[in-house]
């Protein structure tokens, strides 16, 4: 029987109906024993399977319960983590030998099988990196049951950074019979080998999601750096729990209550950096790369001219300022790739940063033909990043002479819908708003909505252009920077050209913790939680 004091109970009876939950865990967590980390994160989850779509939520999802053949250092260097590897003299044979002491959740051994079987499924995912590498691969086949032969029709010399890839959708491995599956359909189960357990009897979408520790995992014995090294699990369960309002999330940090809140509002920051039981801070150094994306499908965006016209309407500033506020935390920049990095450019994208598009805008339009058909935006409310970019870029719209329907709904509807390829009004969309990480942006191969192969492998929104994939192609066989950076500029002058995104600016985010947390990692697919210890 849990014990709990006549004062304790006067402070539960004190809180707000919607936190009891969370303030019991901490009464029964203290009196076992077993240690609780309570986190709000960025975002509900509802989509579990992280091959099915490229929500942050789900990436992070899939590495607390699945593991990964390869993982990444701060220096960007590729590490062993499942496996390590040889390669063959001419280059075309990858060759993974599993390490021991590694098992599935069920208990059932890690097997070279399964891993085949997981790295062809997620080679028919959307992610466009993934998918280029299966364009130079001939063959993945089980040696024996600890060997992966990993065999090219060409030397292609990203294979290793393609498999570690920390971000967007990562090559997760998981069982051969869940791997199986389809990418079109989700995985029935949540089964890996990582360092934790997914609790699926606690699972309940829009409320929370629990991790137990797997006390079977074998981490490594390096350090933890990034997504490589020992992946030690230093608390019993991790909690997400769901509060769509930042207010009540804050206080529930401030109070005690919870652990970790990923991203909490620009505007109060300020308290929380002045409460010394707070860390605040900034996990991805590397920062975000915010966008909007068209249907490529469907009227009115299906017309070049009438995307070209929407982007001369929209600008960076008024964006940014909305969705982040703080210069402190945001960029303006045209480049695709990350400003401030090898194949950063402006080339394109100057309306975009001074703003001054909106007279070229209505012009571009009438002369479009525009015949008045609804942009159907998707807004999401409860995302904290992803709740201005929609607001703002509708009235600009509006202001250029579009008729727009913004459609307000949560962020999981958003990454559900988003996938529909069907007209406007049969459920689909005309434009959607999202980030992804500065790492998931850095050149034509791994920025996922640069692809262009339309419905047969293209990302939402479908965007179909043979010239942006020859030079794709051409990028990934380049051999010297000079050559890809000159690559890299073809791509961004034809994405601008036929509007495959609109880039929106780059932000950092910080995170806050209670000081009780010690060892949280940081890097571009932050935030991980092991090697992270709670003191009570």
């Amino acid at each position: 029987m849990v014990h709990v004091s006549r004062r304790k109970l006067l402070q539960l009876a004190a809180v707000a109906p919607s936190a009891l939950p969370l303030a019991w865990t901490s009464v029964v967590s203290a009196a076992t024993g077993k240690k609780t980390l309570s986190a709000v994160m960025q975002s509900d989850l509802r989509v579990t399977d992280p091959g099915f779509t490229t929500a942050i939520i789900t990436r992070d999802h899939g590495y607390m319960v699945y593991d990964t053949l390869l993982g990444i250092d701060s220096s960007f260097k590729v590490q062993p983590q499942m496996a390590d590897w040889t390669v063959s003299a001419d280059k075309l044979t990858y060759t993974f030998t599993l390490r021991d002491g590694l098992k599935w959740h069920d208990g059932a051994p890690v097997t070279a099988e399964d891993c085949v079987a997981s790295l062809k499924r997620w080679g028919t995912s959307v992610d466009g990196m993934a998918r280029k590498l299966m364009d130079f691969t001939a063959g993945i086949e089980a040696a024996d049951a600890k060997t992966i032969v990993f065999k090219l029709k060409e030397p292609y010399g990203l294979v290793l950074e393609t498999i570690a890839k920390p971000s967007s959708v990562c090559a997760f491995m998981m069982p051969k019979r869940l791997a199986e599956t389809p990418i079109t359909k989700q995985i029935p189960e949540q089964i890996g080998s990582g360092p934790f357990r997914f609790v699926a009897a606690e699972f309940q979408p829009g409320v929370k999601a629990v991790y137990e520790k797997n006390t079977d995992y074998v981490p490594r014995k390096e350090p933890a750096e990034w997504t490589s090294g020992g992946k030690v699990a230093k608390v019993d369960r991790v909690e997400w729990i769901t509060m769509p309002d930042a207010q009540t999330a804050l206080n529930a940090l401030q109070s005690g209550d919870v652990d970790f809140v990923e991203t909490p509002p620009f505007d109060m920051l300020p308290a929380l950096e002045s409460n010394p039981d707070i860390n605040v801070s900034i996990l991805n150094k590397f920062g975000f790369q915010s966008f909007g994306r068209m249907n490529f499908l469907h009227p009115p965006f299906d017309n070049v001219k009438i995307r070209r016209a929407a982007m001369l309407a929209i600008n960076q500033k008024d964006v940014l300022d909305a969705q982040i506020g703080n210069p402190k935390y945001y960029k303006l920049c045209g480049a695709f790739f990350i400003c401030d990095t090898p194949l950063a450019s402006d080339a394109g994208g100057e309306t975009l940063i001074k703003g001054n598009g909106m007279a070229d805008a209505r012009k571009a339009l009438a002369e479009a033909g525009y015949d008045g058909t609804p942009v159907v935006i998707l807004a999401p409310t409860d995302q904290i990043l992803l709740k201005a970019q929609p607001v703002v870029v509708a009235q600009l719209l509006r202001d250029a002479g579009f008729k727009v329907d913004l459609q307000a709904m949560d962020w999981q509807t958003v990454v559900t819908r988003r996938a529909i390829q069907k007209p406007p009004k049969e459920g689909g969309w005309n434009m959607f708003f999202t980030y992804q990480g500065a790492a998931d942006s850095l050149n034509p191969l791994v920025n996922v909505p640069m692809v262009g192969k339309g419905t047969s492998g293209g990302w939402y929104g479908w965007s179909e252009d043979p010239k942006l994939e020859e030079l794709r192609d051409s990028f990934a066989r380049a051999t010297s920077p000079e050559e890809r950076k000159k690559i890299a500029l073809e791509v961004q002058k034809e994405a601008y050209d036929q509007v495959i995104y609109v880039p929106l600016g780059q932000f950092q985010a910080p995170s806050a913790w209670r000081k009780s947390l010690t060892g949280v990692i940081d890097g571009p697919a932050t935030p991980m939680f092991w090697n992270v210890d709670k003191n009570e």
